[in-house]
């Protein structure tokens, strides 16, 4: 198993940056099935503006697993459709 630091994927989605295609090259040869994800990652945080990059990257991870809810108190994720927030108050 290998922890993925979240600068990968942001590297992948985000604004330009000189470590894009060197992300692109370890995702292709150590991860070519999660490479779907950022792929989704990526139409998820260009279609919507109110998200940011990493929250696209979670709602990817969650599509590809069937996972309808995240542990989290980022309010943007209540305005994804089909995915249950839950909080502490």
């Amino acid at each position: 198993m290998i922890f993925v630091d979240s600068n990968i994927p942001m590297y992948l989605i985000g604004a330009a940056h000189p470590h894009r295609t060197d992300a692109q090259v370890i995702v292709d040869e150590v991860f070519p099935i999660e490479k779907a994800e950022v792929s989704r990652a990526g139409e998820i945080a260009q279609n919507r503006a109110l998200l940011s990059a990493r929250d696209a990257v979670h709602i990817a991870v969650m599509e590809r697993h069937s996972i309808l809810s995240i542990l989290s108190f980022d309010r943007d994720f209540d305005r994804w459709p089909g995915i249950w927030r839950i909080r502490q108050i």
